[in-house]
Order: structure tokens, then C-alpha cells, then sequence
């Protein structure tokens, strides 16, 4: 009897394992400081034909937000907890690499990271990339390579080159090394080595581009020229267009904002407009360079016949970003051309405009143009009626219980985000709690459709995301009781994620 029920528990031990379906996959790509709109698929003249494809082939969010900062977006990607119950290093949270590491898959992470601790002690297996914020792509060190100019640099960071020491500084072995590329060739690398086992992987693909400073490979940039020459309006004008005529943006309730140009492109002398549609050669150039790469990987999973089973993130860390960061460059030369190694260049706020058609404001503010970028979601095993725009709002911290859930593995206590698979299934993801930001001045909550916002310590505005999807109208004034109640709300998240009551900072204290 005992041998029977050994024998009866064993085959069905068998058949769970030999019916029950593969883990997945996950590939979770994200970029830096690009904005809303600069994705074709999201009505821009760049060209991203590999992510348009995942687009076409899966569902595309218009509605997905991040923490409007490059090292807050990070944590709360990896953790699924908000970065104000923890910090740039991710303290007390658990990361997706340890979720997934138990449940036997490989982990893998190329690219930025942006914090200090070494990624091998927090859950993953290889790590090759720097600790630090923004690179020369060029050239991240403090010297030349062989053969190659002086690289411009305001700081230079600790790299794990995946070996077991760290470098610093790194100066590259060559003057062709270019951060996207090597990023994707160390990402295919890993691909190559786990493609003969039976465990899935996790890679974390995380590009600095096309984060200042504006580098790119001299053929990429020349497949940019001429497309910037008519200026900002024409551009943004353009690329709104596109939105309507695709059915991204219903313009009765999305109006295109009015434009936030630092100049008016008629007011810059004929040497600065030269100057400014360079740079967004550059830009754009940097994006399309990372699509190609992106397309590297894509086919490499399909020749591998491990795309079917791949359920593919890509996200952006915050909105389009403003500043220029020149002063701040000790050997800044304007004298070279854009692009090269011993340039550093941001594309400034006129373009960052036309990269957050049709959203207001910018990279650190709570206003749409900072935290919302789109988002794709791509798996051909597990995506109903790809092709679909979802225009449901989701949030970085949602990311790690979806995969935890699909993965099969345990959901950290700490996360704060909801499981979106509904959303893959094209069902409704029934959210129950608010989303919350704060970075800086900004501050915001936002509860069904209705989002109450501020910057700079000024008064609440608040917003009918259904109604006015560009937040040109303020209806604080005309309900003021549900500005004290979100008000509360979020008063009561800052105190329970942080332990002390909030203190707005004014404009000044956020320079």
C-alpha cells in the first residue's frame, strides 16, 4: 500500500511538472530621459521600427508612470516599492533579482545602475556596467583611449566590467567603444551562454541613451540630418498630428498644450539654430542606435526560438529632460562637432518640449510631462489581442509582482504595486490604491482619473485625467472637497512612507 501511494504520488509529481507551463523569459529594457513622444509608435519622425514591431505585436500603454527621476525610477522598477520607504540603494526592499534568483533563473543586468552597492550581492548572477548617473558614451573615464580626443566628462564612476573586481576609473581598450553597443553585446553575450540549460532568464537591459551627453556613431547621426531644420513647431505640430490620425490622442479631451520653449525657435540667431538642430540630430540619432541594438536582441531570441516565451518590458525612467548641464563640464569645448567623444551636449528645453508632445512639463515635475512615458509590453505566448492601446494607468512598482506572478516565484512583502497580467488579457486591472509622487518640488496623487498635483511648494491643481489628459484645466476651484480629501491622502502616504510630515520645498530650495 505504502509502495502504491509512492508510485501513484510520483506520477502525478511527473505529469504537474511535464503539463504545467514554462516559466517565462523576462527582458526588461529601459532607457534614459527620453521623451512621451519620441517613439514611432507614439507619433514620432524617429525611427524605432524594433520597438514598433513589440508594439504592433503586444500592447502599448500611454498611460505609464514612472517616478519622474533617473535613481528613484530604478528602485522602484526593481523593488515594486516607492522610493520614499527607501533610497537610491535600495535599503531595506528586496529586489527583483532576489525574487527571481530562488525560483532558478538566470539574472543578468547590463548597463546603468545608479546606485553603490554591487548588483552581484542583491540577487543577481552577472553584472557588467556603472554605479553612477550620466557617462560620456564615448569614452566614461578620465583619460583617452588609444587614439582617440580627450573625453569631456563632468565625473567619472565605479564600473563592474563582470569580473569580480572594480574598476575606477574605466577607460575603454578602444576608441569605437560605444556604451549601447557594448551594453547590447554583453546582453547577447549572457543570451549565448544560457541558451543551451533548461533555467529561463532575467536580463535587465538598462541604457544610459539617450541621456546627455548627446553621443552617437557619426552614420547614425548623418541618417538625422535635415529632419530638424524647421524648428520646434513644426516638429511638435507634426508629430501631434500623427497622434490624432493614429488614435493615440483624442484631441477633444488631449489639446496640445501650449509650448514651454525656454526661446521661441523665430528668436534664436541663425548660429543657435544651427547649434540646436544638431543636437537633436544627435538625439535622435542616439535613439535610433538603440532600437537597432534593441533589434539585435530580438533577433538573436528568435533565432534562439526563445522569443515566443519571452515577455519583454520597455519602459523610460522619467520625461524628457530640460537642463543643460555645460557648466558643470570642466573641459566643456564648443568648438567640436556634436556627437564626438570630447563633446558634451544636452538637446535643451525647446526640444525637450517637442519630445513630451502633447504632455506638459518636463524630467522631475509631477506634471505629466515628467512622470508618464509610454510603456510596451510584448510576450506572443501571453499577450490576448496584441495591438492594443491600453490606456489604463501602471506604475514601475507594478512591474515586480507581475513578473514574480508569472515566474511562479514569491512577491516581495514590500511591494507596493498590483499584478497588470489583467491587462495583458485585455480584462480591466481593477486598481484599488492611488499612485503617489514626490521628487523635488513636485508633488502628486492620483485617484481613478482624478490627479491633484503641485510644484514648487504653490498651490494643489487638480485634473480630470479623462476629461483633459494635458491638464490645461485646473478644476481645484471648483471642488474644493476633493482637494482636501486627496490632500489628506497624501499627506498620510508621505507620513507612512517616511515617518515625519512633509515639507514643501519653494522654487529656490530646488535649484
Amino acid at each position: 500500500m505504502k509502495n502504491t501511494f509512492s508510485i501513484v504520488s510520483f506520477a502525478l509529481l511527473f505529469a504537474a511538472n511535464v503539463f504545467a507551463e514554462p516559466q517565462p523569459n523576462v527582458l526588461i529594457i529601459l532607457a534614459d530621459d527620453m521623451g512621451y513622444s519620441d517613439l514611432g509608435c507614439m507619433g514620432s519622425e524617429i525611427k524605432t521600427p524594433h520597438l514598433d514591431r513589440l508594439a504592433r505585436d503586444g500592447v502599448l500603454f500611454t498611460q505609464a508612470y514612472n517616478t519622474a527621476k533617473c535613481f528613484p525610477t530604478r528602485a522602484s522598477l526593481l523593488t515594486g516599492t516607492w522610493f520614499q520607504q527607501t533610497d537610491r540603494d535600495f535599503t531595506n526592499t528586496t529586489t527583483l533579482g532576489e525574487v527571481l534568483q530562488p525560483a532558478d533563473y538566470h539574472t543578468l543586468w547590463s548597463g546603468k545602475h545608479h546606485a553603490t552597492f554591487d548588483p552581484r550581492t542583491r540577487g543577481f548572477d552577472r553584472f557588467y556596467g556603472f554605479l553612477g548617473g550620466a557617462i560620456n558614451c564615448w569614452n566614461p573615464g578620465n583619460a583617452p583611449a588609444i587614439g582617440a580626443p580627450d573625453p569631456a566628462r563632468i565625473e567619472h564612476y565605479q564600473w563592474i566590467l563582470d569580473e569580480d573586481e572594480i574598476t575606477e576609473p574605466f577607460v575603454p581598450d578602444r576608441a569605437d567603444w560605444y556604451a549601447t553597443d557594448v551594453f547590447t553585446d554583453k546582453s547577447i553575450e549572457w543570451l549565448g551562454e544560457t541558451a543551451g540549460d533548461e533555467k529561463p532568464f532575467f536580463l535587465y537591459l538598462a541604457y544610459n541613451a539617450p541621456h546627455w551627453p548627446l553621443h552617437a556613431p557619426e552614420e547614425s547621426i548623418e541618417a538625422c540630418r535635415g529632419r530638424y531644420d524647421a524648428g520646434y513647431d513644426f516638429v511638435r505640430n507634426a508629430r501631434y498630428q500623427r497622434q490624432v490620425e493614429t488614435g493615440l490622442i483624442n484631441p477633444k479631451i488631449a489639446p496640445l498644450s501650449p509650448p514651454e520653449y525656454d526661446q521661441p525657435w523665430e528668436s534664436l540667431s541663425a548660429e543657435l539654430k544651427e547649434r540646436r538642430i544638431g543636437q537633436m540630430e544627435v538625439y535622435a540619432a542616439m535613439i535610433e542606435r538603440m532600437d537597432e541594438n534593441i533589434g539585435r536582441v530580438i533577433d538573436l531570441l528568435d533565432r534562439q526560438g526563445r522569443m515566443e516565451n519571452t515577455i519583454i518590458f520597455f519602459l523610460i525612467d522619467n520625461g524628457a529632460c530640460a537642463t543643460d548641464p555645460a557648466n558643470r563640464v570642466g573641459n566643456y569645448r564648443k568648438d567640436v562637432p556634436i556627437g564626438g567623444v570630447d563633446s558634451y551636449e544636452a538637446y535643451h528645453q525647446g526640444w525637450a518640449c517637442v519630445s513630451n508632445t502633447p504632455l506638459r512639463r518636463f524630467k522631475t515635475k509631477s506634471h505629466e510631462g515628467g512622470v508618464c512615458t509610454p510603456m510596451i509590453v510584448h510576450w506572443a505566448e501571453g499577450i490576448e489581442s496584441p495591438g492594443r492601446i491600453c490606456r489604463e494607468p501602471v506604475h514601475l512598482v507594478d512591474i515586480p509582482p507581475t513578473v514574480a506572478a508569472l515566474a511562479g516565484a514569491k512577491n516581495p512583502a514590500t511591494g507596493q504595486g498590483i499584478n497588470i497580467n489583467n491587462a495583458f488579457q485585455n480584462k480591466p486591472l481593477q486598481r484599488e490604491g492611488n499612485l503617489y509622487w514626490q521628487w523635488g518640488g513636485g508633488n502628486a496623487i492620483r485617484k481613478g482619473d482624478m490627479k491633484l498635483v503641485r510644484h514648487n511648494g504653490g498651490d494643489w491643481e487638480l485634473y480630470d485625467l479623462a476629461k483633459d489628459r494635458t491638464e490645461l484645466n485646473d478644476l481645484a476651484g471648483e471642488m474644493p472637497e476633493l482637494v482636501g480629501a486627496l490632500d489628506e491622502a497624501w499627506n498620510a502616504w508621505w507620513m507612512e512612507c517616511t515617518g515625519s510630515e512633509f515639507k514643501a520645498k519653494t522654487k529656490s530650495e530646488n535649484k
